[in-house]
């Protein structure tokens, strides 16, 4: 039996497949059968111990609720998102299903692409259970670097909120607004996803390190990140189904724009540049946001 099934067999599931399969033996399965190596029936590959789910944030709880019986199941979660219907961080739903202690998030700088390559690579595990993330840890190839970590839920923000930023970064490059633009609005989206993960408890530190700034500083200025290739599509007055059409693949910062928006809303919390971001998913015109975004009072 194989010691890890890797859940969702998109280009991240893929290279998850890939970089764990250095150290141990590797099935990978999806909703529609694919012609890659290693790929299972659902029911076999939830015959592992080890789980790692790399399915969209969006789908996790109706495909947990649809899939999942518990059976002690390691699970590593590769997802980054916040549920756009209710709010929920992944934590909060993976808990409905299976105990906190066997449950590890993984977080930090990470185009698949790069990982596919085999090139260097840090990302963080984290867990409220150490051994846990430090047994995943154990599992990586030589060529990704592993850290461990216990704040949960500022590593699944951090992940979450990169994603709109990096969506801001594409919508600034498409309209050419510049380098001291760019940087600006990736300083002040740093600044927000640590306000916001204040609010919620998560350590000020994850923010300034790999999961916060480091995955953000990646994401918000590369043509790899999808989110910032929805950004790009943006700027062009492109339609979000178009533009999504194009990637062929999800790009999770849409959704969470629209967590986002709503927790500001329902909890008072001031996130000027992710509301502008769900605006323009809602058709606002970007230069009008822009120009909002540079009016307003408060910093």
């Amino acid at each position: 039996m194989a010691e890890v099934a890797v859940i969702g067999a998109g280009k991240w599931g893929q290279a998850l497949a890939f970089a764990l399969g250095k150290r141990c033996d590797v099935v990978i399965t999806s909703r529609h059968k694919r012609d890659i190596p290693g790929f299972v029936s659902l029911d076999e590959a939830l015959e592992c111990e080890r789980i790692v789910m790399a399915i969209p944030a969006q789908a996790v709880r109706g495909w947990l609720q649809r899939n999942y019986g518990f059976k002690n199941h390691q699970i590593l979660v590769a997802a980054k998102g916040i549920e756009a219907e209710s709010g929920a961080f992944l934590n909060e739903i993976f808990e409905a299903f299976l105990p906190e202690s066997n449950l590890t998030y993984l977080s930090g700088p990470s185009f698949a692409k790069e990982v596919m390559e085999g090139l260097p690579t840090a990302l963080v595990l984290n867990s409220r259970n150490r051994m846990a993330a430090a047994a995943w840890s154990e599992l990586f190839p030589d060529f990704i670097k592993t850290y461990v970590s216990t704040d949960v839920v500022g590593a699944e923000i951090a992940g979450a909120y990169k994603n709109v930023i990096a969506i801001a970064g594409g919508i600034c490059a498409g309209l050419e607004l510049g380098e001291n633009a760019h940087a600006s609005l990736v300083a002040r989206g740093l600044v927000e996803m640590a306000r916001f993960g204040r609010e919620f408890g998560a350590q000020e530190e994850t923010f300034l390190s790999l999961s916060g700034a480091g995955d953000l500083f990646l994401t918000a200025g590369s043509k790899l990140s999808r989110n910032f290739r929805v950004g790009l599509g943006l700027a062009q007055r492109r339609g979000v189904d178009d533009i999504l059409e194009e990637i062929g693949e999800v790009a999770e910062g849409i959704g969470t724009a629209r967590a986002l928006h709503t927790i500001s809303k329902t909890n008072d919390i001031y996130l000027p540049i992710a509301n502008e971001v769900h605006a323009v998913l809602e058709g606002k015109d970007p230069i009008m946001s822009l120009k909002d975004l540079l009016n307003r009072r408060k910093s």
